[in-house]
């Protein structure tokens, strides 16, 4: 599973080696502690941003069905740490996580994705946020109807067509299985 995470999607452009997921925890790996740092700290805004809101579409639809658990909580990070080739450490992913948990508790999954859909511009960032969160739901066994609805308001968020989760859950399963 979290391998198929690292991956770039089947039509990312020739020289991508990394899904955005992997890419984007390089920089927010990288993000400094103390928030007035001189030196280069080869930490990227934008990419952290990105990494953040990749994070989130996977955690939004993870919460889909209203549940998740210690036990689901521990899976989700476990893989999504793995899938960042240990670029993060455990307790960056733990306190973005407990903050989206906290955001998504004070603003309802309606404004949440809202917020995901402001963030990712591009749409080749978008499908493949989107075939990450299909990636991610397959965790729980598959995805669910509740979690196949919210990748739909994802992607009508991102204003991506009628197929663009179809799209995302194929190759999702298609990278699964092989």
């Amino acid at each position: 599973m979290a391998r198929s995470l690292t991956l770039p999607p089947a039509d990312a452009p020739t020289g991508v080696s990394n899904s955005i997921l992997a890419a984007a925890a390089t920089s927010y790996g990288s993000k400094p502690e103390e928030d007035e740092v001189t030196l280069p700290t080869g930490f990227d805004i934008n990419a952290a941003a990105l990494f953040e809101a990749v994070v989130e579409a996977a955690f939004l639809v993870a919460n889909a069905d209203g549940e998740f658990d210690d036990g689901e909580r521990r899976a989700f990070e476990s893989v999504v740490l793995e899938a960042c080739k240990n670029q993060i450490d455990e307790r960056q992913l733990g306190a973005l996580v407990s903050d989206l948990g906290e955001l998504l508790k004070e603003d309802g999954i309606e404004r949440r994705v809202v917020m995901v859909g402001r963030t990712v511009k591009n749409a080749m960032q978008q499908r493949e946020v989107l075939r990450i969160a299909a990636l991610l739901a397959h965790v729980s066994g598959g995805v669910s109807d509740v979690e196949q609805q919210v990748l739909t308001r994802l992607a009508q968020a991102f204003e991506l067509g009628d197929d663009a989760v179809q799209e995302a859950v194929g190759e999702a399963e298609r990278a699964l299985s092989s």
